[in-house]
């Protein structure tokens, strides 16, 4: 479970915050790939997957993401400001691989899209070449879908339902959760009247997917204009961590999936938060700040240190290869 918004109509940055909801730790890192870093879609953890015709591809860009059991990615942003966020959906259904097309499992589904697309449509453009196959991680299927996000302000909405590769593009689709698919969540959201909005709305308050939707969509609506980069991140996080999921919430079938870690994307200016719920820090990197050049290293952090705070871009180590 998770929430993402992106705030894309201000005059200063376009900004995409998201929540990680998750019953156990994800086990997350931070992680610097360089350009020409090289990711085989038919790699999990080391080990084959089944189908001989796997998608191996060297990266054009340089990114930071973060992991999800040091085997793939669920976040992050590339130095052109492409910016991505892999999101939990039951609904989801890759179908039946198409052998006319290279495979990526869902693990590595973000990270094709952060090393080979700049914007929004040439992720798009990419996603038509290749089959996603979904794999279990950690004891769990890899149903996602994606939100991505571009320095113009362009947005788009991905999903795999009943088969069907489905795309919500445009910069309206600024707010994504869990299920129902999107297009339902848009109905649902559009029966709401929010023309009057007061303290005394009352807005769905709880921590399922429909009421995160919907209460992020309308403190979103409400975002006052920013002076500065300061108030757009600040923005974007109130909203996020107003979406959040308390510790010890309930998830009816799903049981307890509170938040685990919020992250920001300021694809303008190419920096990348990270926030721990059980620490008080906000933390972030400036992509400017590594050597992202063919060649470089692959840099790591592990985010879970209490005295992490500020830019922590020097804090990061170089690593012998890349994770996945």
């Amino acid at each position: 479970m998770c929430t993402r918004v992106l705030w894309n109509d201000n005059p200063i940055a376009v900004v995409a915050a998201r929540s990680m909801d998750w019953p156990t730790t994800t086990e997350p890192v931070l992680t610097v790939f360089p350009v020409g870093t090289v990711h085989d879609g038919g790699l999990l953890a080391g080990h084959r997957l089944a189908g001989d015709n796997p998608f191996v591809w060297a990266s054009r860009f340089g990114n930071v993401i973060t992991s999800i059991y040091g085997a793939g990615t669920v976040d992050g942003v590339n130095e052109r400001g492409l910016g991505g966020h892999a999101l939990y959906l039951a609904a989801c259904d890759f179908g039946e691989p198409d052998p006319s097309k290279p495979t990526v499992h869902g693990g590595l589904w973000l990270q094709l899209l952060l090393d080979q697309a700049a914007t929004v449509a040439e992720a798009i453009d990419l996603l038509h070449q290749v089959q996603v196959t979904k794999i279990e991680m950690n004891g769990s299927q890899s149903n996602l879908h994606l939100a991505i996000e571009d320095a113009s302000g362009d947005s788009a909405v991905i999903e795999f339902v009943d088969r069907q590769l489905v795309v919500h593009h445009g910069r309206s689709y600024s707010i994504m959760t869990n299920d129902p698919p999107f297009d339902e969540q848009l109905r649902l959201l559009a029966e709401l009247d929010f023309s009057e909005p007061s303290r005394d709305m009352p807005l769905p308050g709880n921590v399922n997917a429909r009421d995160r939707f919907q209460r992020a969509a309308y403190y979103r609506a409400l975002l006052p204009e920013p002076k500065n980069v300061r108030e757009v991140v600040a923005g974007a996080l109130a909203i996020v961590r107003n979406a959040s999921v308390p510790f010890g919430a309930p998830y009816g079938e799903f049981g307890v999936y509170n938040t685990e870690y919020r992250t920001v994307v300021d694809t303008t200016n190419v920096r990348y938060f990270f926030e721990l719920t059980t620490s008080p820090n906000l933390m972030w990197v400036d992509l400017d700040s590594f050597d992202l050049s063919a060649g470089g290293p692959v840099l790591t952090l592990d985010p879970d240190d209490i005295a992490l705070a500020g830019d922590v871009s020097a804090r990061f180590t170089p690593v012998a290869a890349a994770p996945f």
